[in-house]
C-alpha cells in the first residue's frame, strides 16, 4: 500500500514552493572570484545563429516525470527519496529566485518594484515648448508616484505624459515611443498585460520607423515585449522576441555585454518552460560565463543564475553537476557574508537537499543542523523559515533511519522520536501562522498575508506527510502493535480539518491545491496500509471523508482542464 502511495504521488504535479519571507537577497555583495566552471556550451558569438544548431537536442516533451531508482529495501525509503527530490527539483530556488517573484513564469531579472524607465532620446531633436516641458514633468512625477505605490496617480500621469508627447513631438516621434514604453511598463508591472502589449507594439513600430529595425532602442523594447509575453506564458511569442532582441544586442553591444547575457538568460527561462532543458542549461551557463568574464562572477545576478542553472540540472536528474554549482554559490557566500547570514544558510539548505537526494546523508544533516542554528539565532523561533528547515530535518532524520537497518531498536526508536519532534515543531509553527491570520479579519484580504499563509500551508502539508511516514517506518522497523500508530491518523485528521475550515479551505482549493492533494492522497494510503481493516472508532468515517474531499478536488481539476 505504501508503494501505491508513491505511485499516486507521481500522478500529481508539485508546484514551486515559494516562501514569502525567503525571496529577498541582500544588496550585491563583494566576494572572492572563483575560476569559472568548465563550460560545456559553445561560445557566445554563435548564439545569433539558429538555436537548434547552437544547442542541439530540443526536448519535444516538457513533462518531467520523476522516476526514483534508489533501492533502500523498503517502500517508505522510496517515498522519502521521492519526497526529497520533489522538494529539490521543484522548490530549490525558493530562497533565491528574486527574478521569479513577478510571476510563476520566472520572466526576467527585472525587479517588480522598479518604476518604468524613461528611454533616453539624445538625437538633438528636442525642441523645448509647453508640451515637452509637461511631458518631462509628468513622466518624472509618475515615476515618483509609482515608487510610492500610488498607482492611480501614476497611471494618470503616464497617460498625460503620452498625450503631451504626441502634442509636443508629433504622433510618430521617438519621444512618443518612450512615453508608450513607460505606460506599457507600468501596466506590465501591474500585471495588466493585455493593456501593455499593444503599447509595446506601437512603440516598436515608431522606433523602427525612426531608427531602423536593428537599433538598440528597438531591441530593448522588443525585450520588454518578450517579458510581457513571458509573463502570460505565451512562450512562442516570448521566444521570438528574445531571439530578435539577442541578435540586435549582439550586433550593437557585443556578445560579451551584460545586457546581452541578460536577454540570453530570459530566453533560457522560456526554453525551460517549453521543456527544452538542454538548450536552457546551455544558455544559462553561457550567460554566467559572460558575467564572470566581465568581472561580475560573484554578483547578485550571477549567483541567481547559478541557482537557476542548478535547478535546471536537478530537473534533468544531473545531481552531481548541480552540486558543483551549489558548492560554488555557498563558497562565495561564506566568503562575502559569513555563516551567520540567512542568505548563506539558504544556500547551504539548497545544497543539503541535493546531497540527500544523492544519499550523502551525513553531510546533508550537518548542513541542515547548521542552517537551523543560524535561523534560530537570527529569526523568531516561530518564523516560517524555521518551520521550513525543521520539516527538511524531520524527513532527513527519517531517511537516515530507514537506510541504516543495522542499528538496534532503541537507536531506531530514538531517531524516529527525533523526526517526530521536528515534524511537530514545524506543524506547531505553521498552524500558529494560519490561526493568527484566521483570527485577524484585517489580515485575511492582505496580499502579503495571503502569500505567507500559502507558504505556511505548503510547509504544513509537507510536515503532515512526514509525520505520517514516521508510523510507516515504525511498523516496518520496529513492528509495534497497530494501536501504537497514532501519528498518521492524527495527520489525516488535521489534513481533513484544513479543508473544512473556511480560511484554510480557500488555500486548499486555490493557492496550495496541488500540495494539499499530494498530502491527502499520501495520508489516505498510509492509513489504509497501517489499518487494512479499520476498527478504530471513527477511522472509517475519517477515511470516507478524506476520500470524498479528494474526489471533489480531482473532479474540480478535471473540469478546469476541459
Amino acid at each position: 500500500m505504501a508503494a501505491a502511495c508513491l505511485r499516486r504521488l507521481h500522478r500529481i504535479p508539485h508546484p514551486v514552493l515559494k516562501l514569502a519571507a525567503a525571496t529577498h537577497w541582500p544588496l550585491p555583495f563583494p566576494g572572492a572570484k572563483l575560476a569559472p566552471v568548465t563550460q560545456s556550451c559553445p561560445s557566445a558569438d554563435r548564439v545569433e545563429v539558429q538555436l537548434s544548431a547552437r544547442c542541439p537536442g530540443f526536448a519535444s516533451n516538457g513533462n518531467f516525470k520523476h522516476r526514483w531508482h534508489h533501492k533502500l529495501g523498503s517502500s517508505v525509503g522510496a517515498v522519502l527519496i521521492g519526497h526529497a527530490a520533489f522538494f529539490l527539483g521543484l522548490s530549490n530556488g525558493s530562497a533565491f529566485a528574486q527574478e521569479d517573484s513577478v510571476s510563476p513564469a520566472a520572466a526576467s531579472e527585472h525587479a517588480e518594484g522598479n518604476a518604468p524607465g524613461l528611454q533616453p532620446i539624445e538625437d538633438g531633436s528636442v525642441v523645448s515648448n509647453e508640451h515637452t516641458v509637461k511631458w518631462r514633468i509628468y513622466t518624472d512625477n509618475a515615476r515618483e508616484f509609482f515608487q510610492k505605490r500610488q498607482l492611480d496617480e501614476a497611471e494618470k500621469l503616464f497617460q498625460a505624459a503620452l498625450l503631451e508627447a504626441k502634442e509636443g513631438f508629433g504622433l510618430r516621434d521617438p519621444h512618443v515611443a518612450s512615453a508608450l514604453n513607460n505606460l506599457a511598463e507600468f501596466y506590465r508591472l501591474k500585471k495588466e498585460h493585455v493593456k501593455a502589449e499593444p503599447l509595446y507594439l506601437e512603440a516598436i513600430e515608431i522606433l523602427e520607423e525612426s531608427f531602423g529595425p536593428d537599433d538598440i532602442r528597438v531591441g530593448r523594447t522588443v525585450h520588454s515585449l518578450g517579458i510581457c509575453y513571458h509573463l502570460q506564458l505565451k512562450l512562442a511569442q516570448a521566444q521570438t522576441c528574445y531571439e530578435r532582441a539577442l541578435k540586435i544586442e549582439g550586433r550593437v553591444l557585443g556578445v560579451g555585454h551584460p545586457e546581452y547575457s541578460s536577454t540570453m538568460y530570459s530566453l533560457a527561462k522560456v526554453l525551460s518552460l517549453q521543456g527544452k532543458r538542454k538548450n536552457a542549461e546551455c544558455l544559462i551557463e553561457e550567460s554566467i560565463r559572460i558575467l564572470e568574464e566581465a568581472g561580475l562572477g560573484d554578483s547578485l545576478t550571477c549567483l541567481r543564475r547559478m541557482v537557476s542553472l542548478s535547478r535546471e540540472l536537478i530537473k534533468s536528474r544531473r545531481f552531481a553537476e548541480a552540486e558543483i554549482w551549489q558548492r560554488k554559490i555557498l563558497h562565495v557566500l561564506e566568503l562575502s557574508e559569513g555563516w551567520d547570514s540567512l542568505v548563506t544558510a539558504r544556500a547551504a539548505e539548497l545544497l543539503s537537499l541535493n546531497l540527500e537526494t544523492m544519499e550523502k546523508l551525513k553531510e546533508s544533516e550537518e548542513l541542515l543542523e547548521r542552517c537551523l542554528a543560524v535561523k534560530k539565532k537570527i529569526l523568531p523561533e516561530d518564523h516560517l523559515q524555521v518551520a521550513y528547515t525543521l520539516v527538511h530535518l524531520a524527513r532527513l532524520t527519517l531517511h537516515r533511519v530507514v537506510k541504516d537497518r543495522d542499528v538496534n531498536s532503541d537507536v531506531t526508536a530514538y531517531y524516529l522520536a527525533k523526526a517526530k519532534q521536528f515534524s511537530n515543531d514545524s506543524i506547531r509553527i505553521t498552524e500558529g501562522q494560519l490561526n493568527s491570520s484566521r483570527k485577524d479579519q484585517n489580515k485575511i484580504n492582505n496580499t502579503s498575508t495571503a502569500d505567507t499563509d500559502k507558504s505556511a500551508a505548503i510547509i504544513l502539508f509537507q510536515a503532515l506527510h512526514v509525520f505520517g511516514l514516521i508510523d510507516i517506518a515504525a511498523k516496518q522497523l520496529l513492528g509495534q502493535g497497530e494501536q501504537d500508530y497514532n501519528s498518521v491518523q492524527d495527520a489525516l485528521q488535521k489534513c481533513v480539518s484544513l479543508y473544512k475550515e473556511p480560511h484554510t479551505r480557500r488555500l486548499v482549493k486555490n493557492a496550495a491545491k496541488q500540495d494539499y492533494m499530494i498530502c491527502l492522497t499520501s495520508l489516505i494510503d498510509m492509513v489504509q496500509s497501517l489499518f487494512p481493516i479499520p476498527h478504530i472508532p471513527g477511522l472509517q468515517e475519517l477515511l470516507c471523508e478524506a476520500e470524498q474531499i479528494l474526489g471533489e478536488l480531482e473532479e474540480e481539476s478535471t473540469r478546469k482542464k476541459q
